[in-house]
C-alpha cells in the first residue's frame, strides 16, 4: 500500500518503556506503506508525566500541540517547549522530558528507526 489514513478514533494505545503519566498512541508504523521508515504517534502527557532521562536508537522529533514540556538535554540544559515548538535529536542522544505545565500536553512524536 502506498498510503494509510488513520482516523482519530483508530489510534492504538501502547506501553512506552521508561515513560510515566502518559497515554501514548501509535498513528503510523513503517510497514503501513511501501518502503516506509517513519513511526508517528500522538502522546498525551498528564501534568508531571514524562520520560526518564536516557537514550534510544531512534532519530526523534517532538512537536508540542498543546500544553508544555520541559526537555533536559545531555549537557543538563532544561528548555520548556510551548505549542508550536519542536525538539529534534539524533539516535543515541540522552534526554529526559516532563510536563511541567498545569494542563495535559499533547505531543506529536515522529521517530526514524535505524536503517540497516
Amino acid at each position: 500500500m502506498s498510503y494509510k489514513i488513520v482516523r482519530a478514533n483508530e489510534a492504538v494505545v501502547y506501553e512506552a518503556p521508561g515513560h510515566f503519566g502518559v497515554t501514548p498512541t501509535r498513528l503510523h508504523n513503517p510497514q503501513d506503506v511501501n518502503d516506509g521508515k517513519l513511526v508517528c504517534g500522538l502522546s498525551h502527557f498528564e501534568v508531571g508525566g514524562g520520560c526518564e532521562f536516557g537514550a534510544n536508537p531512534l532519530e526523534s522529533i517532538y512537536y508540542i500541540i498543546s500544553g508544555q514540556m520541559e526537555v533536559t538535554t545531555d549537557d543538563g540544559t532544561k528548555t520548556t517547549l510551548m505549542p508550536g515548538d519542536t525538539y529534534h535529536c539524533g539516535p543515541g542522544t540522552k534526554k529526559g522530558i516532563i510536563n511541567n505545565g498545569t494542563t495535559i500536553c499533547d505531543m506529536l512524536v515522529c521517530l526514524l528507526p535505524p536503517q540497516g
